[in-house]
């Protein structure tokens, strides 16, 4: 991942990961996101997320809200 990541930018990638999950079952949607975030997101990424989110979250999916809101629990 290059470091010139935009909130737009990560915002897109969050919602793609997001539309994924989102056809997978109930308690599988909002785990499934914060993983797969957690596992291959640098640090620095999910810190502009979560910067992002704090901002208002502008652009994010509800079910990829609640899954960093659940991420950022967990850290």
């Amino acid at each position: 991942m290059s470091h010139d990541s935009s909130p737009d930018k990560l915002v897109r990638m969050a919602n793609q990961i997001g539309k994924f999950f989102a056809s997978q079952a109930e308690p599988v949607r909002v785990s499934g996101i914060a993983d797969h975030i957690r596992k291959f997101w640098e640090p620095r990424m999910r810190n502009q997320i979560f910067a992002h989110l704090d901002a208002g979250g502008e652009g994010i999916d509800p079910l990829v809200k609640q899954a960093l809101e659940s991420l950022r629990q967990k850290a």
